[in-house]
């Protein structure tokens, strides 16, 4: 089965109250760097800038990731699942490549404990450089 492009899928907006789920993983790595929502607002306005820019579902409105820290996510590539209602976005992080507003480069730095009884291990600093 082959897979044609189409460079303008309708994205599904109406599964989660106008918003899809946008994750955004490091071009050269293949780390992932962040999960956050978009609208079909902050969609269509990253495509046009070539800027993640996402919908605060705390501060209801639109914010340009890195806008104020000077970390902005540059779009590489970006691509849609199989049902268009959750989108991937593969960046190059501008700036000092720290994406994690805990000073970190990816926000997935948190272990959890598994039903094996050991802790998942979270990405390390060099392995998501690399």
């Amino acid at each position: 089965m082959s897979i044609e492009a189409n460079p303008n899928p309708a994205i599904d907006f109406t599964k989660l109250d106008g918003l899809v789920p946008g994750i955004v993983q490091d071009a050269a790595t293949g780390g992932v760097l962040m999960v956050g929502f978009l609208n079909e607002e902050s969609y269509r306005r990253s495509l046009e800038s070539g800027f993640v820019t996402f919908w605060s579902r705390t501060r209801k409105k639109l914010w340009m990731k890195g806008e104020t820290s000077g970390n902005r996510l540059r779009i590489q590539a970006a691509s849609t699942d199989c049902d268009n209602d959750t989108l991937l976005f593969r960046v190059v992080v501008e700036g000092d490549g720290l994406v994690c507003h805990e000073g970190t480069v990816s926000c997935f730095t948190k272990p959890i404990l598994t039903n094996a009884g050991q802790a998942s291990q979270p990405h390390k600093e060099s392995e998501i450089n690399a």
